[in-house]
């Protein structure tokens, strides 16, 4: 059974830094692309960043660029997603999804993911 599991999320002042593990049991990560959703109350959900499976491409979302990196283990099966600079408007449940045949590019965000992780909380406050 493919399981994704999300952790690190939490409270932070605005400007800190937080970072975000997916961690998969049941298949390897290196062979799916991988991205990290979040979902603030009240708003919809909202594509983060994507790293691809071929060749480790990368996207983010505009608000987050140059502030959020995406990348992957070497060798413990899991993605990261550091997010630094963080602002209020970074709160929310972030999520991490997976697929086997994805690339990554602004289309992404609306892709069918049958591989969700629970969900960790982000709360970025003062």
């Amino acid at each position: 059974q493919l399981q994704l599991v999300e952790s690190g999320g939490g409270l932070v002042q605005p400007g800190g830094s937080l970072r975000l593990s997916c961690a998969a049991s049941g298949f390897t990560l290196d062979y799916y692309t991988i991205v990290w959703f979040r979902q603030a109350p009240g708003k919809e959900r909202e594509g983060v960043s994507c790293i691809s499976s071929s060749d480790g491409n990368t996207y983010y979302t505009d608000s987050v660029k140059g502030r959020f990196t995406i990348s992957r283990g070497n060798t413990n099966n899991t993605v990261y997603l550091q997010m630094n600079s963080l602002k209020p408007e970074d709160t929310a449940v972030y999520y991490c999804a997976a697929d086997p045949h994805y690339y990554c590019s602004a289309y992404v965000f609306k892709g069918d993911f049958g591989s969700w992780g629970q969900g960790t909380q982000v709360t970025v406050s003062s």
